[in-house]
């Protein structure tokens, strides 16, 4: 296992869900939620510099068969325009099929409804994406995913 800090991103239309690892990469943990838009990469490109981290985990929405849709084109576009933010971090996607609905399960069985669930239901989601990205590198002894190419300008 690779050890140093990632961050875990839930990108999504509305709100971005980021979650960080301890610097062993064991555990994942809530960090934030940032607004979709205007300098939403710029405030994550800012998170992954002050947690110093090595390496983003993007979560990419696939369909329960695999195959992937508009969302997944957005998310890869999105992923595209970090990686060139933070470069040299390697920014890699992550298959999060079901994530945000292990997210919600978890708060509904906390107690959370409503507001204050969608308040931290994409942060929730961060974590599972990041948590399971770690957990996949502990088992295979390899990075997850697939690494995002950014050219040498």
């Amino acid at each position: 296992m690779r050890s140093g800090v990632r961050v875990g991103i839930d990108p999504g239309d509305a709100r971005i869900g980021v979650a960080r690892s301890d610097p062993t990469g064991l555990l994942a943990t809530p960090l934030e939620t940032v607004p979709s838009g205007r300098g939403d990469v710029r405030r994550i490109a800012r998170l992954v510099l002050e947690h110093e981290a090595v390496e983003v985990i993007v979560g990419l929405p696939r369909s329960l068969k695999g195959s992937e849709g508009p969302a997944a084109a957005k998310v890869r576009d999105f992923a595209t325009r970090l990686a060139r933010r933070v470069a040299p971090v390697p920014v890699r996607l992550c298959d999060e099929r079901l994530t945000t609905v292990s997210a919600e399960s978890m708060l509904r069985d906390q107690g959370r409804n409503g507001a204050k669930r969608r308040a931290v239901v994409d942060m929730v989601a961060a974590t599972v994406i990041l948590q399971n990205a770690l957990d996949t590198e502990r088992n295979r002894g390899s990075a997850p995913g697939e690494l995002i190419e950014v050219e040498d300008v």
